[in-house]
């Protein structure tokens, strides 16, 4: 990918997330420089916690990933969120 096409490569800070255990869909804003690990379901107040092998709470069960996540696939590179 050229540097101007990862210019124009827009991170979405919006994604939303949907609780497994009562199925309440929330749309929230996302931090832009670390993953969120903890993410309390405002329907039946359950903590979620990422799945095995994600880095956080989006990963696993929103439909946009985080935006370190979502930088690292525009630039062909690795997240430092999971580089830990």
């Amino acid at each position: 990918m050229s540097d101007a096409a990862i210019a124009t490569t827009a991170i979405e800070p919006r994604s939303t997330i949907t609780c497994p255990e009562c199925g309440h869909v929330e749309t929230e804003t996302m931090p832009t420089n670390a993953c969120q690990f903890f993410y309390d379901c405002k329907g039946c107040s359950a903590v979620l916690r990422p799945n095995a092998g994600d880095c956080c709470v989006y990963c696993s069960f929103a439909d946009v990933p985080c935006p370190p996540i979502q930088e690292a696939r525009a630039t062909g590179g690795t997240a430092s969120c999971c580089t830990g």
